[in-house]
């Protein structure tokens, strides 16, 4: 059996590194899920078992862990005997709200549901646009004028 090898070419490069290093650091729905739990303020281990419904004890540990590595989440004792900790996001870690609360949007809309973000004076439903504060321009949606770096 030959062995396929893949060079460099073969590799298409990303359209976005920043989509891509964010899926490296938070990429998992148990993560994500953690992550928004977290948002609400810092909780203690059971707390956030409790809040992110389904997820087994091992899997909560390893991503806690995973996200304090990467600088997302910090964690505190509150009793050193025996060892328990409390968990809090970092400041990295709260910048994901937006998107977090894009995602949840997107989430609601393509299942049809009719809860999502809505603003609170009128019951609108919000819409999430780009906007270039250089030129105070809306970007339009089908990215024709989006350029990553």
């Amino acid at each position: 059996m030959r062995k396929l090898q893949m060079g460099r070419s073969a590799v298409r490069p990303t359209r976005s590194p920043g989509l891509a290093e964010a899926a490296s650091r938070v990429g998992d729905r148990w993560s994500l899920l953690i992550v928004d739990a977290l948002l609400e303020g810092e909780r203690r281990f059971n707390e956030l078992a409790t809040a992110v419904a389904g997820i087994a004890p091992n899997i909560l540990s390893a991503r806690l862990k995973q996200l304090e590595h990467e600088g997302l989440v910090v964690s505190r004792p509150y009793s050193e005997r025996p060892l328990r900790l409390v968990y809090e996001l970092t400041g990295t870690g709260h910048d994901l709200a937006g998107a977090l609360r894009m995602l949840a949007s997107w989430g609601s809309r393509s299942r049809g549901d009719v809860h999502g973000a809505r603003h609170a004076v009128c019951g609108g439903e919000l819409d999430v646009r780009w906007w270039c504060p250089g030129c105070s321009e809306v970007v339009p949606g089908d990215e024709s004028d989006l350029h990553w770096v």
